[in-house]
Order: C-alpha cells, then sequence, then structure tokens
C-alpha cells in the first residue's frame, strides 16, 4: 500500500505537470508581456495556477503554512492571485484572499466581479475592511490616482475600465439589478455631470487638461444614470426621473454632436423604461399613477378631474410610445367621454345625430350655460368631447361667414374698376364701399371671441409655453390679420365719413358731377383705379384675403381626431417641415443664378425681345416660373450681334434650369416621400400621439363655450372673480394678523425658560411629523413600489431566459475544474486516513503476532 506522502507527492507532481502544459500551450510567448513573468519562484507559479483554476486546498494550505509566499505576485498579464480568482468566480478562494491584510487590486477585483455578474463575490468583496469607508465607492479610479492610490488599478499600466468609471456606474451600465440595489445601499450614487455650458473650476480645468476624456466621462456618467437598472432602484420617481432625463439627453444630442447617436440612443432608452413601466400596470388605479404623477388621489383638480401631469410632460418631450401605449389611451378615453358613457359605445350614426344637434342648438346651449353653468347639462358641456364638438362647429361656422362674405362675388363683380355708383347722387362712393355688412360685423364678433380665448390661455400657460405650439402661432398671426385687416378697414370708413360729412356741410349742388371739391375730399369720389397703392381698403383686402387662407389652414388642428385624416395630416406637417430645409438651398441657388443673370443683361435693356432679366423683378420672375416651364427661351437672346453674352446666358440658364428641376427638386420629392413613409411605417403611434394633444387642450378646465358666446361672462366668472377678490384680502389680512403676532412672540419670549420650551417643542413636532412622513408611504409611492418590483422581477426572467453563452459556458468548466480539484483532495484524505488506519491495524497484528511468538517460545522451554 502506497503512504500518505507518496499519494499526495505523486497527485500534486501529476496536477503540476498538467496545468504548466496547459499554461504553457495557452501563454506561449505571451511572457513577454510582463517581464515580472519570468521571476515567479515555483511556489508563486503554482499558488497563481491554484487560484486560477480554483484548488482551493491548495491555496487554504499555501495561505496558512507557507512562510515565504507573496501573494500579492502577479502572472505575466500582470494579474494576482485576487484577480485570476474573480475572473474565474471561484468564490472560496476569494473569500480567503480577502482575509489576508495589505492585499492588492482589491478595487479592480471588484470592477471585475461587477462586469461579469458575480453578485456573491460583489457581495464578500464589499465586506473588505477597504470598503468600511464609502469613499472608495464615490470616487472614481482617476480621482483616487490623483490621491496617490491606486485602489483601482489593473496593473503598473493603469486601470482594466475607463479612469472615470465607478463600480455603481459598471452597474449600472452591465444592468446588474442585484448590484446595484447593493452598492446604493452602501451609499453609492452616480453624480449628474455639470451642464454641458458650465464654466466653474472643476469643468474648465477638465476641459483644458484633456476634452476627450471630459466628454467620454460624461457619457459614461449619462449611460449610467439611464441604466433601467439605476432608474428603477434610485429614484423615489422613476417615471419623472427618467422623462426629464430623456430630454435633457434628447437636448445634448444637438448640442454635442460629436455623441449625437449615443445621447439619443440613451434618450430612448429612457422612454423605452417608462414605458416598460406603464406596461406593467393592472388597473386603474395604477394608470392614473403614473399619468398623474405623485398626488393626493383623494383631491382632484376642480371638479373631480385628474391634472395628468405625467402625461404632459410626456407629450412636451415627445415620448411617443408612452403617449400612444393602450393603458394611456384607454384612460385619455375615458376622460373623453367624461358625463357621456353612453355616447362611447355608440355607433358613428349615432355620434354624428349628436354633433348635428349641438350644431342646430348651440346658441341654446350656450344661454342654458350662462343660466345654471353647474347643472347636469352644464356639466355635460363642460365635457371634453361636448367642448370639442362646440368649438368645432362655432370654427364651421365662422368659415361659413367668410364663404356668405364672398358670395356676392361668386358670380363677378358688377361694377368695373374704372366705374363708380351711389345710393343717392349727394353720396360719396368711398362711403358706400368701406361700410362693413352685416356678414363681416359677425365675422368681427368671431375674431374678438376667438382673441379673448387666446388671452385667457396666454394668461393660463404663460407667453413661453404658449409660444411653444404652432397651432398658437398660426392663430395669433390669423387673428392679427384679421385685426389689421379691419382696422386699416375702420380707417378708410372714418377718412370717407370725414369727406361725407364736408360734402353735407360745404356742398349745395344735388350732385357732385359739376362740383369742385378739395383734393383730399375729391379722393374719395375717384373709382378704383385711381386709387394710391397705399390706400388703406387696398391693404385691407389684401391683409383679409390672407387671413381668409389662414383661417382655412386652420381646419388641419382637428384633423387628427379621425384616424383616416391623422395620419395624413401628420405627413403633411411634417412634409412642411422638409420644405423649409430645402428652401434654404433653394435661395442660395436661386439668389446666386439670379444676381448673376441681372448682371450679365442689365446692360441690355430695350435691346431684348422681352424685358427678362433687365431689372432684379423681371430676374426674380423669369427663373421663379421657369421651375414650372412657363418661361422661354428667348429670354437669353439679344437684338445685337453679342455672341458671347447671349451664349453665357444660355450656358447659365441652361444649368440653373438642370440644378433647379432635375436635381434639386427630385431632392425634395425623395425628402418628402422619406418622412412620409417615416409617418406611415409608425403611423398608428403617430396618430395616437397627435391626436392626444388634441385632447389635452380640451381636458383643462375653462373655456367651455367657443366664440362668439365667450364675450358674454358667466355668473360662474363672476363668482369665481369674487372668490378670488376674498382669497387675496383674507391673505394680505393674514400676513398683517402674522406680522403682530411674530411681535407678540417676539415680546413674550424674553423669557430663557420660555424660549428653551417652545424650541423644544418645535422640535418634537418636526421629528412628529418627519416620523409620520417616513411610516407612511404617499399612495403613489406604494404604487411605485409594485411597479418597480414587477419591472425588475420581468427583467431577472428575461435575463433567465436567455440563451446561454459562451461565458456561462466558462463558468460552468471553472465551476466543474474546483468540484474536482475538491474532490481529489476529499479522496486524498480519505487515501491517506485509510493509510494510517491499514498501518495502525499491521503494527496492532504485528504486536499480537510477536506476542503469541513469545508465548509459544516460552511455553518450549517449559
Amino acid at each position: 500500500m502506497l503512504g500518505s506522502s507518496t499519494f499526495k507527492n505523486m497527485q500534486r507532481r501529476h496536477t503540476t505537470l498538467r496545468e504548466k502544459g496547459r499554461r504553457q500551450a495557452i501563454r506561449g510567448p505571451a511572457y513577454m508581456f510582463n517581464e515580472k513573468g519570468t521571476s515567479l519562484t515555483p511556489e508563486e507559479e503554482r499558488f497563481l495556477d491554484s487560484a486560477e483554476y480554483g484548488n482551493i486546498p491548495v491555496v487554504r494550505k499555501m495561505l496558512e503554512e507557507s512562510k515565504t509566499l507573496n501573494f500579492n505576485c502577479v502572472d505575466y498579464m500582470g494579474q494576482n492571485a485576487l484577480q485570476l480568482a474573480v475572473g474565474n468566480e471561484h468564490l472560496e478562494v476569494t473569500e480567503l484572499l480577502l482575509k489576508k491584510e495589505n492585499l492588492a487590486r482589491v478595487g479592480d477585483a471588484l470592477l471585475l466581479a461587477i462586469s461579469k455578474g458575480y453578485v456573491r463575490i460583489v457581495e464578500a468583496i464589499l465586506n473588505h475592511p477597504a470598503f468600511a469607508q464609502g469613499q472608495r465607492l464615490t470616487l472614481s479610479p482617476l480621482e483616487q490616482e490623483l490621491r496617490d492610490d491606486d485602489f483601482y488599478a489593473y496593473d503598473e499600466d493603469g486601470t482594466r475600465f475607463s479612469h472615470d468609471i465607478t463600480p455603481i456606474i459598471l452597474a449600472a451600465h452591465c444592468q446588474e439589478y442585484e448590484i446595484v440595489h447593493i452598492l446604493l445601499l452602501k451609499g453609492a450614487r452616480i453624480e449628474r455631470p455639470h451642464d454641458y455650458f458650465c464654466k466653474c473650476t472643476e469643468c474648465t480645468e477638465k476641459q483644458r487638461k484633456d476634452s476627450f476624456s471630459h466628454s467620454r466621462s460624461r457619457m459614461n456618467a449619462y449611460k449610467g444614470l439611464a441604466s433601467a437598472a439605476y432608474l428603477s432602484l434610485s429614484s423615489e420617481d422613476p417615471v419623472l426621473t427618467a422623462l426629464e432625463l430623456s430630454n435633457e439627453l434628447a437636448r445634448l444630442a444637438n448640442i454635442e454632436t460629436e455623441f449625437k447617436n449615443d445621447y439619443r440612443k440613451l434618450s430612448m432608452q429612457c422612454k423605452d423604461f417608462v414605458v416598460g413601466v406603464l406596461d406593467l400596470c393592472r388597473d386603474t388605479e395604477e394608470v392614473e399613477a403614473i399619468l398623474n404623477g405623485d398626488v393626493n388621489f383623494q383631491v382632484w383638480s376642480d371638479h373631480h378631474r385628474p391634472s395628468l401631469s405625467r402625461i404632459k410632460l410626456a407629450i412636451k418631450y415627445e415620448v411617443k410610445k408612452f403617449v400612444a401605449h393602450p393603458n394611456c389611451q384607454q384612460q385619455l378615453l375615458t376622460m373623453w367621454y367624461e358625463n357621456l358613457s353612453g355616447l362611447r359605445q355608440q355607433s358613428i350614426a349615432v355620434k354624428f345625430l349628436a354633433v348635428f344637434g349641438v350644431s342646430i342648438g348651440l346658441p341654446f346651449l350656450a344661454i342654458a350655460y350662462w343660466i345654471a353653468p353647474c347643472s347636469k347639462l352644464g356639466r355635460t358641456l363642460r365635457s371634453p368631447f361636448m367642448k370639442f364638438v362646440a368649438h368645432a362647429v362655432s370654427f364651421t361656422i365662422f368659415l361659413g361667414l367668410l364663404v356668405v362674405n364672398a358670395s356676392d362675388r361668386f358670380e363677378g363683380v358688377k361694377t368695373l374698376p374704372n366705374e363708380t355708383f351711389t345710393d343717392y347722387p349727394k353720396q360719396i362712393f368711398r362711403v358706400k364701399t368701406t361700410q362693413f355688412s352685416w356678414t363681416e360685423m359677425l365675422i368681427m364678433k368671431w375674431v374678438l371671441g376667438m382673441i379673448w380665448s387666446e388671452c385667457k390661455e396666454i394668461w393660463e400657460e404663460g407667453p413661453r409655453e404658449y409660444v411653444l405650439h404652432l397651432w398658437n402661432l398660426l392663430d395669433f398671426g390669423m387673428l392679427s390679420i384679421f385685426v389689421a385687416s379691419f382696422t386699416a378697414r375702420f380707417m378708410a370708413f372714418l377718412k370717407a365719413s370725414e369727406a361725407q360729412m364736408y360734402v353735407d356741410q360745404y356742398v349745395q349742388d344735388n350732385t357732385l358731377h359739376n362740383v369742385s371739391l378739395p383734393p383730399e375730399v375729391a379722393y374719395f369720389t375717384y373709382a378704383r383705379d385711381k386709387w394710391w397703392p397705399s390706400d388703406p381698403q387696398i391693404i385691407s383686402e389684401g391683409l383679409y384675403a390672407i387671413a381668409v387662407v389662414l383661417s382655412f389652414s386652420r381646419i388641419a388642428y382637428i384633423l387628427p381626431a379621425n384616424e383616416s385624416f391623422g395620419p395624413l395630416q401628420i405627413s403633411l406637417g411634417r412634409t412642411v417641415k422638409d420644405i423649409f430645409k430645402f428652401m434654404v438651398i433653394f435661395i442660395m441657388v436661386f439668389v446666386a443664378f439670379m444676381i448673376g443673370m441681372f448682371n450679365l443683361y442689365s446692360y441690355y435693356r430695350g435691346a431684348k425681345y422681352n424685358p427678362a432679366f433687365t431689372t432684379v423683378e423681371e430676374s426674380f420672375k423669369t427663373l421663379f416660373w421657369s421651375i414650372f416651364g412657363l418661361s422661354e427661351v428667348i429670354s437669353v437672346v439679344l437684338k445685337y450681334d453679342h455672341k458671347f453674352i447671349e451664349n453665357i446666358g444660355y450656358v447659365l440658364y441652361g444649368v440653373y434650369n438642370v440644378t433647379m428641376v432635375v436635381v434639386l427638386l427630385n431632392m425634395l420629392i425623395a425628402m418628402i416621400n422619406n418622412s412620409y413613409q417615416e409617418i406611415e411605417e409608425d403611423a398608428d403611434v403617430e396618430w395616437k400621439f397627435a391626436r392626444a394633444k388634441l385632447w389635452l387642450s380640451y381636458f383643462d378646465e375653462g373655456r367651455t363655450l367657443p366664440a362668439p358666446f365667450n364675450l358674454v361672462p358667466s355668473p360662474k366668472s363672476f363668482y369665481y372673480l369674487i372668490m378670488r377678490i376674498k382669497m387675496c384680502l383674507i391673505k394680505l389680512c393674514k400676513s398683517k394678523a402674522k406680522s403682530c403676532e411674530n411681535d407678540l412672540e417676539m415680546g413674550m419670549l424674553n423669557s430663557k425658560f420660555r424660549k428653551t420650551r417652545y424650541q423644544a417643542g418645535m422640535r418634537n413636532s418636526e421629528n412628529l411629523t418627519a416620523n409620520n412622513t417616513f411610516s407612511k408611504p404617499t399612495r403613489y409611492q406604494k404604487i411605485m413600489k409594485r411597479l418597480i418590483k414587477r419591472y425588475v422581477l420581468k427583467a431577472q426572467v428575461d435575463r433567465e431566459n436567455d440563451e446561454v453563452n459562451e461565458g456561462e459556458l466558462k463558468e460552468i468548466k471553472q465551476d466543474i475544474s474546483s468540484l474536482r480539484y475538491e474532490l481529489l483532495e476529499e479522496k486524498s484524505q480519505a487515501t491517506g486516513e485509510l493509510a494510517d488506519l491499514i498501518q495502525q491495524l499491521s503494527e496492532k497484528f504485528g504486536k499480537n503476532l510477536n506476542k503469541d511468538h513469545l508465548r509459544v517460545n516460552k511455553g518450549k522451554d517449559i
């Protein structure tokens, strides 16, 4: 039988030879990476190999028994035993090494364990005395290097990861929820980078020293902040944090264009997180919590309507998937038919009849709302759907008035520009033409009502928010042009009335044909062909025509309410943006050729077959209409025999047509087609987002009655005015009473005992309030906690369901290797124990034999 020591020597020799052969086959000439790799003693080589392959018994024995072992020795790659053990997920070896004092590379081992997702090893390393102070987890490797601390160093050349990567940032990058949670409990946090335009000393110094590293550090920090693991576990309101961070990242994408794609990807990652949380809602209460934010569920806004603060923020930041999510849309649809629950399930025909009834009875409904705004009918009219229908009907009537106002000219104007007509001989012609008709008076009332509505909107939202909406700018432009048109028309009417007063006062004849009038009075008797170009009535008519076009274009505002026309309107809006981008290049090319052709032909005025290119105006007209093929080639032909100029004109005119028609116009068509394809691919999301924006404008309280019915104040308006005055008076009285009370208290608290008792009472009340605050989380916090739990569990399940990758196979291999060494050690111990037992038995058996032999010999002697 072999003894215990013999068996151990054979096993050690066999293992060492096998591992040396494997190490040489793998590493080969790579030992040149580190000169220290060639100076390792056999003991250190065996120690590193045992740590790398998980030979726990050998590592334990060498750490306990060897007096000459340097446990911080490194291999050819500069890795010590701790790094090798962590990299191969040997928990027991790691725990043995962490018990040693002055152990190096603990920080790098932590980062390595985080990157590989070894949770148990991370917990073991964080229990090391080096992390007793939280400063190790908050400072980056670069900041610790500046303090002459190589805690996170991989080797003497630097760190394994970027110098700005902290453990919490790396865990967030790797989406390791458990590790992020552990580090957060340890006090680790990701510090949000300063503003891009920050001029503080720290940012200025980093930018001056290494601008690239500064930008990369900002990017790494934002990657950590935008990770789902950090958002869900670090913030009390993850939805709000994700929405604000997505907007900040989208803004940075436009500022730091070199990292545009990265910032956009992170912004989309935050938006996907919000959508993922919303997708996990299981009832209306949870959906309302996300859409309304951290508000008291028992206290809604006026008339018990939710605030929808989160969805307003999502619309502002264009988180389209969140707004278009079925859970969000279902809640919005419920609010849209508020107080009209029965109408939601009705057919289109029934809804059309309801709209038709509102159209017919709108004046009567307005009167009923004035009289009883808080009645059942008043609550029905305050529902978003009824408000939308009422405003749409009112605007349709307004457009009808514009059509009726022009109906007398549909068959042609009977009076020619050089003719005049009056109702009686002494009447001035311009008095008749400047008078306002009944349709124009109604149009003015509608315009005043819309102006009042826009003023209320500016008051409620603020000028900045008002300007950010393009439809508001369209309304502002339309109403401003209407006001300017009517003002110019009114000024013309005043001047004509003054002329009529002069005629009535100083002219005695019954007719004006043979009467000599002053020039300023006679002007108003002239026909249209003799009016000045700057005449107020001409300006009024021009502005009125522009306002009519803008009024009809505003129909597009309500198109998103329909599923058929909504995507078409969105594509049209995107096309307009493409046209504005195209106009930059178009104008540049157009102006270049216009000035060039004008310089070429400006000296030949009267020497051409047509006046094209002889003036700037003619150059503009000729080049513009040539885009549509309405200009002739003869525009560049001269009457003189100046062939050189004529040939240059032909060349420039031909290059212009090729550039504009063949190249630029086709490029515009391609841009428009690309925009339409983008909308078409995600038409449902785009339409629902646009519809939600339209709906939300009718969810806010107020502006129930459309123009012009809103010009008459309702009793409710007087009530609100009185209540506001009352509140202002109460606040004023309270402020005065408080100042008097403070003076009285200051006089009473001169005593030291009273002052001490007062302060103690205040502290007790503050502590009680704080305890109540922390001990009783709000309803919103409870709901958000449930949703985040579901999100984290779902993320972990999805990760576990992924296919086994190469890294996991390697981990299994390392576990088997460690198990092999443990089994060999147990076998060795069992073999040694068996050998000792056999030796003891043999010794005992030998003693018995000796005793029997002596007894036999003694018997023979006797």
